[in-house]
This record gives C-alpha cells, structure tokens and sequence, in this order.
C-alpha cells in the first residue's frame, strides 16, 4: 500500500482489503485518539470516538469523493463525531452558541497586564516557546503530567490546534483543511493556545 496515493487507498478499502485496512489503523489510530481526547473528558469516550470514526469510514468509504485527502476526510470524520459527543457530554458547547472565547479573544489579554512596567516592557519576560514545545517537555518526565493537565484545560479547539501543530507536527495547511477554517483565524488560536499553556506551565515551574 502507498498511503500518500489516495485513489489506490479508496480502491483497496472498497474492494474490502483487510491489509490495507489494518495498515490505516497503525498509521492512524494513535494520532485519532489524541485529537479525539482534546474535545471529549475521559480517555474512554475518546475509544469511542475513534472506533465510531473507523466504522463510519468503512460504511462510508463508498461515498469518499477525493475533493480532500483521505487523511483530511478521515480526520473531519473523527473531529464531527468528537464534537457531538463533547456537546453531550459538556466538554464543549456548541458552536453556534460560543460566545468567543475562541474566536475572537474577548475573554481578556493574552498575557496578565501585571507582567508589563508603566512603560510597556517586560517585567518578567516569559520563556521563548520554542524552549518549551511540547515535543520537548514531554522528554522531561516531571512535566509530562503538568503538560496533560494543561492541555485538558483548555477550550476544546484550542486544545486540538495546538496537538494538531505542535504534538503531532501537522502544517498549518492540514489543521484548516480538518477544522475547516481560514489560516488567519488557526494562526490567532494557535497563538492564543501557546499562551495559555506557556502561562500554566510557568505558574507550575515557578511553583512546583
């Protein structure tokens, strides 16, 4: 199987190819599970999820019309399941009633006012992020369990951008394709989303 070939893809799950199927699986299924986790609240409801997404993909594989990659269709799949079932259970709310604490930021500045002089300098200047990229706190084990936690308590689009960016290393390209959203408006969630785990993250080292 070339999984970068996505018409030879369709064509093996439609003809019912176990190994085809099995091999999407490895490729994808750990990947799922963590997006999958950002919108719903246990581990097991996010199992769920991923499960439904791999059935609906085999009943619905005849219907795929290659207008986006697989992996994008797979994965807004998984993100439209994740969010009803995050609605249900009060992860989320829905998104017709969000009032912008996503979207437009109205829910205060990014960073506390306090940190800043009279004269708009740093006071205390926060730790360059790319010092401090997921990828590289989940090598130190002290952190792993501050960094989950942090995560989990964050918005659920805020949550899934930043493991879609920065854990699972996707472009900016593939999280608007998934999310369905303009580039200009991921860049201001994934910043937004950097901010506060920066925040919570140094509130834990200057703390712990």
């Amino acid at each position: 199987m070339a999984p970068s070939d996505d018409q030879a893809l369709v064509t093996a799950l439609r003809n019912g190819d176990e190994a085809t199927f099995a091999a999407l699986v490895t490729r994808y299924h750990a990947s799922l599970r963590r997006v999958a986790r950002t919108f719903v609240s246990s581990d097991a409801s996010a199992d769920e999820v991923v499960q439904d997404t791999w059935a609906a993909v085999l009943h619905g594989i005849g219907e795929f019309e290659g207008r986006a990659s697989f992996k994008t269709w797979l994965f807004r799949i998984l993100v439209n399941r994740a969010k009803t079932r995050g609605v249900r259970e009060a992860r989320i709310v829905p998104e017709s009633s969000l009032a912008s604490d996503d979207d437009a930021g109205t829910d205060g500045p990014t960073v506390d006012p306090a940190r800043f002089t009279s004269k708009g300098h740093w006071a205390s200047p926060p730790q360059r992020w790319e010092a401090m990229t997921p990828e590289s706190l989940l090598l130190r084990d002290e952190l792993v369990v501050q960094l989950q936690t942090a995560i989990a308590q964050l918005p659920a689009r805020l949550a899934s951008i930043v493991v879609m960016r920065d854990a699972l290393g996707w472009s900016s390209e593939e999280v608007c394709n998934v999310l369905e959203i303009a580039e200009t408006h991921q860049r201001v969630l994934l910043h937004r989303a950097r901010a506060r785990l920066r925040a919570m993250l140094e509130t834990y080292k200057n703390h712990g």
